[in-house]
């Protein structure tokens, strides 16, 4: 909106009171309940701090209600405010980040608009929640606080204007952005996406976590990886009962350490550091009993080299070995959604999930459509990305300069790909097994837990 934006230092009605007994709550909730409007959220985490990822401070405001922070940590149940302002429209900036949480505290959204979201459909290159800001409203919004450890009590007045700051402003934010929306035919995308996020199933667990391990890529043989496992399941249980981040408890790199020194004893456990140092002396026979279990896993129960697959199709990087004619379609597809996003200004990854697109390509199914659409694109998308797969499957010319006026729409679980075509360097050690249970010096015998 403006070449240089305005600081936005504090809210315009001032720091609110923090919401953090009861009683608080009951008259927070009467208040945001007796106003009307859409209701601006958001939801602070201790990420990297806390093992589990839930809320620790909620910020709301509504229009004639104003800003409302509540201690999410103090108040864990928030059911009542939900039911209170059961119909309102939610307003979330990257909504997919922030509805488990709030979910978590009992909040449920009937609806909600995703102003990340409407800036990627509007073709933004910048869509944090400090450039959009600053793009609509000319305003610049401090983030020095965005990577505190909000499980910390009492919460600093300097962390709690810069939380509230983020949800003052959002309301004002969407109604810049819908009205673009609505200019540029794309509002009813921008709905039904959103309704996408907001119905969209939790995310599949992965499988075998452990192989995500920083380093792990390093570790050349089964038996290796056995003690990685052991060790890192010994990490995850103490961490979730202290609740606190894995990584604080025992890095990344010590786990491979001791994987790949694979000692004979505590004794030689304790050489390798951090385990010589004072935090983790008191929690040696702990880690050395997790140790000793991954050493002594029987032959059939090793982990293979390579993580299970969770792809459909191999990377791109090897169709050309193993099927040239969808490699070829790929290379169509490509150019052809690349001239569609520029001529709609949607990124590419919205228009269609990737991992759904290679799929498609790849395994040329006979009904494209019904694949699509039981893969979870909306019909808008069908619509669009459609006749380009067909075309590319029939080897012949698209035709994709549609407008997209009109159009339904479809999700931001889609905005960021699906799967990647690479391997991840934690599952993909894969070498020729040599050594596979070696085991110097024998099994040791475990020591009592810490």
């Amino acid at each position: 909106m403006t070449d240089t934006a305005t600081p936005l230092t504090t809210p315009a009605d001032g720091l609110p009171a923090l919401t953090n007994t009861p009683a608080a709550l009951a008259k927070a909730v009467a208040k945001l309940a007796a106003a009307s409007g859409p209701v601006a959220a958001d939801t602070e985490r201790a990420s990297g701090f806390t093992y589990a990822a839930r809320a620790q401070l909620v910020q709301l405001y509504r229009r004639g209600a104003g800003l409302v922070l509540i201690d999410a940590a103090a108040l864990p149940d928030l059911t009542s405010l939900s039911q209170a302002l059961r119909g309102a429209e939610w307003v979330l900036h990257a909504a997919s980040q922030d509805l488990p949480s709030l979910r978590a505290c009992g909040i449920e959204p009937d609806r909600i608009f995703d102003t990340e979201l409407a800036s990627r459909l509007l073709g933004l290159k910048q869509v944090g929640l400090a450039a959009v800001v600053a793009r609509t409203l000319g305003l610049a919004l401090a983030k020095e606080h965005s990577a505190q450890n909000w499980s910390r009590r009492p919460l600093p007045e300097a962390w709690l204007n810069y939380a509230a700051l983020d949800v003052a402003v959002l309301l004002d934010v969407r109604d810049v952005l819908e009205a673009e929306l609505q200019e540029a035919g794309k509002l009813d995308i921008a709905r039904a996406e959103a309704d996408n996020v907001l119905h969209a199933s939790p995310p599949t667990p992965r499988p075998d976590p452990w192989r995500r391990t920083t380093g792990a890529h390093t570790l050349k043989d089964s038996r290796r990886l056995a003690v990685l496992r052991s060790m890192w399941q010994a990490r995850d249980r103490l961490a979730a009962k202290r609740d606190v981040f894995p990584g604080r408890v025992l890095p990344d790199a010590a786990l491979v350490a001791a994987a790949s020194a694979m000692p004979s004893s505590s004794a030689d456990l304790r050489a390798i550091a951090p385990f010589n140092g004072r935090n983790q002396s008191r929690l040696l026979s702990y880690w050395w009993a997790a140790l000793a279990e991954g050493l002594a896993t029987p032959r059939a129960d090793l982990p293979p080299l390579r993580g299970p697959v969770t792809h459909l199709v191999p990377a791109v990087r090897q169709w050309q070995r193993c099927n040239p004619a969808a490699a070829e379609r790929m290379t169509q597809v490509k150019a052809a959604l690349a001239a569609l996003s520029e001529t709609w200004d949607i990124p590419v990854e919205n228009l269609a999930r990737p991992d759904l697109v290679r799929q498609v390509v790849f395994q040329a199914p006979a009904d494209i459509p019904a694949v699509l659409a039981a893969n979870g694109a909306r019909d808008w998308q069908i619509k669009a990305v459609g006749p380009i797969l067909e075309a590319a499957l029939a080897d012949q010319p698209s035709e994709f300069d549609v407008p997209p006026s009109g159009v339904p729409g479809g999700g931001l679980d889609e905005m960021h790909g699906g799967p990647s075509d690479e391997v991840s360097s934690a599952s993909s050690g894969a070498v020729p097994e040599e050594g596979a249970d070696g085991i110097p010096g024998g099994v040791p015998s475990k020591e009592p837990d810490a």
